[in-house]
């Protein structure tokens, strides 16, 4: 049995997922921000029989200082984990900035995924078979991404800024992969294509009108479900793939470009040490 870790697990495919593993006999830890989504998924884990492997840690990933505190929390109490999956994002219409000063969708899709997945490696990789699975949308042209205005503070678009959230997700994949593929972890890139999710965010009308739509012909969320399972369980031995709805693309065109990759790990770095200094000016520090 395996020790599986869901950012984004008490809604939509995360909390698909987290109700299949917990019911094949596997220890889920689910992180999201909604304190009666998380009650509900112990209380259906009571209800199963399975309340001693279910466990929620209620946290805002779109902070700095709340996926810092996740890691610490997981580290201490599973020093061991099996597999980690990313399905947290949100959708905003409006560009909206979290309370550390960062904007949210590169805040919550992006940074959340890197301080996560770096944050709990040593705990991976105490594993015999660690994978991680970033459930985001890879193949996007590497043109999405706004080099001099990543967190889109001009011209800001819900899609564009979601667009482009995925396209980071495949170059941290690129350096995770470099990093840490001596140790045996595989990063596994999923788009598990249009789902019938509760499409969190906040959006206005004209996109409402759109999200409506492409509900009545989205694929139910127990369809998006099996590309996720094998990569959990017979994960490639590649130590980075990608997926689109289960069809495996190449990782090693222009789109996965190792220096651009790398490029953002150092823009990555450097925004967590400015906010780091930050902090350490703050009165009392």
């Amino acid at each position: 049995m395996k020790t599986i870790v869901i950012a984004g697990g008490t809604d939509g495919i995360g909390k698909a997922l987290a109700a299949t593993r917990l019911s094949g006999g596997d220890t889920v830890v689910v992180i999201g921000r909604n304190e009666v989504k998380g009650k509900a998924f112990l209380d259906h884990a009571e209800e199963t029989g399975a309340r001693d492997r279910a466990f929620f840690v209620r946290a805002d990933l779109s902070l700095v200082a709340e996926n810092e505190r996740v890691v610490t929390t997981v580290r201490a109490q599973f020093p061991v984990v099996d597999t980690l999956v990313f399905c947290a994002r949100h959708y905003r219409s409006k560009r909206t900035e979290t309370a550390e000063g960062l904007e949210e969708n590169f805040a919550l899709f992006y940074l959340s995924r890197y301080l996560l997945g770096h944050g709990l490696a040593d705990s991976l990789t105490a594993s015999g078979g660690p994978v991680v699975v970033n459930v985001a949308g890879p193949g996007a042209s590497l043109s999405v991404v706004h080099w001099n205005d990543l967190e889109l503070r001009r011209g800001y678009h819900g899609g564009a800024a979601l667009g482009q959230g995925g396209k980071l997700n495949d170059l941290l994949g690129v350096t995770f992969a470099e990093r840490y593929a001596d140790r045996g972890i595989r990063y596994v890139l999923i788009h598990p294509g249009v789902t019938a999710t509760s499409f969190s965010g906040v959006y206005d009308e004209e996109t409402l009108r759109h999200i409506t739509a492409m509900q009545t012909y989205a694929k139910p969320v127990e369809s998006a479900l099996p590309p996720i399972l094998t990569a959990i369980d017979a994960p490639p031995a590649q130590a980075l793939s990608a997926f689109v709805e289960g069809r495996r693309i190449g990782v090693e065109d222009h789109d996965f470009d190792r220096d651009a990759a790398r490029r953002l790990e150092a823009v990555t770095e450097r925004i967590l040490l400015e906010r780091a200094g930050r902090d350490d000016a703050l009165p009392g520090n």
